[in-house]
């Protein structure tokens, strides 16, 4: 299972969470910033629908398969100012 892991950090003059070295929009406080990586984080354990999906592979075959709605990644929020 993928896991998802959002660190609350300082970041352009305030705070922002990243993930995969990616910022945020930066919030004027540490809480604003924490509050909105639980909400994203609450956000990509919510289920979706089902789907069929077609993509191209690294060899160019175009290949369809059923996505799972159910299949989320579990997700934590890291913040070292509170540890």
């Amino acid at each position: 299972m993928v896991k998802v892991v959002y660190e609350v950090v300082e970041h352009d003059g305030g705070w922002a969470y990243k993930f995969n070295n990616v910022f945020s929009e930066t919030f004027r406080t540490h809480e604003a910033a924490r509050a909105a990586a639980e909400r994203a984080a609450a956000e990509q354990r919510v289920p979706g629908r089902t789907e069929t999906i077609q993509f191209e592979d690294g060899q160019g075959n175009w290949r369809e398969e059923t996505a799972s709605g159910s299949d989320r990644p579990v997700t934590e929020v890291v913040d070292k100012k509170t540890q």
